[in-house]
């Protein structure tokens, strides 16, 4: 069985390249667009890491990282921020609420295959341009 990656993020073209991008790394991948489908995702597939934005609608990142962290089942699912906040102050803020880490937008493919290799310990097949 191929390891479940939750992507969320409100942007429907981040949704689909990094769907696009995690099959083809040879994971399986569900989506959400808010916080609330993300929660509902997680009990529901517990899934092996969770990639999240943090600045949503309704609910942001930040919030669902700490529901998250705050419910056993989902407590150890490894949370990576997906974000485009580059303040001082944004990683340890997003760290702090419960993120395990922060890759800031836009990035390169191979990072976040690193990124994602490194929570799930699976040999990396670094993407290269064909």
């Amino acid at each position: 069985m191929l390891p479940l990656i939750l992507l969320v993020d409100d942007n429907e073209d981040v949704r689909l390249l990094g769907s696009f991008v995690l099959t083809n790394l040879g994971f399986s991948c569900i989506t959400a667009h808010n916080g609330q489908t993300a929660l509902a995702l997680s009990q529901e597939h517990l899934p092996a890491l969770i990639l999240l934005d943090i600045v949503m609608p309704e609910m942001d990142g930040l919030e669902v990282v700490r529901q998250l962290k705050a419910d056993s089942r989902t407590a150890v699912i490894p949370v990576v921020a997906l974000t485009c906040m580059a303040m001082d102050g944004d990683r340890e803020k997003i760290l702090a609420a419960g993120c395990d880490d922060y890759l800031r937008k836009p990035f390169q493919l191979e990072e976040l295959e690193i990124l994602v290799q490194r929570y799930l310990n699976s040999p990396t097949h670094v993407l290269t341009d064909s």
